[in-house]
């Protein structure tokens, strides 16, 4: 019980800093397909600001986290994609094409 007082203590010290810091490593973009790499589970995505990331457009790879997104990806194809931030690497989550 002592630890959790503790620990909810410091996270209001900290205002709440881990709520948000949690919040800004899933974002949502929209993109071009450039390149699919399904041996090694990554996807080439040129694409605008990444809502939630802070991130500005740019040509990227990222790794998938369920290759069988790949199955459907098409190069040349645009898509919106949800990314998140998994232990410094930027992974795509779903991809879907843009309608």
């Amino acid at each position: 019980m002592k630890k959790l007082i503790l620990a909810a203590a410091v996270f209001l010290a900290l205002g709440g800093a881990g709520l948000d810091a949690f919040a800004q490593m899933m974002g949502k973009g929209e993109g071009e397909i450039r390149k699919v790499d399904k041996d090694a589970s990554k996807i080439t995505i040129k694409h605008g600001p990444i809502e939630g990331m802070d991130m500005p457009g740019m040509t990227m790879v990222f790794q998938v986290r369920d290759s069988s997104l790949l199955d459907k990806a098409k190069v040349g194809e645009t898509v919106n994609f949800t990314v998140t931030k998994d232990s410094g690497a930027m992974v795509v989550t779903s991809v879907e094409p843009k309608k």
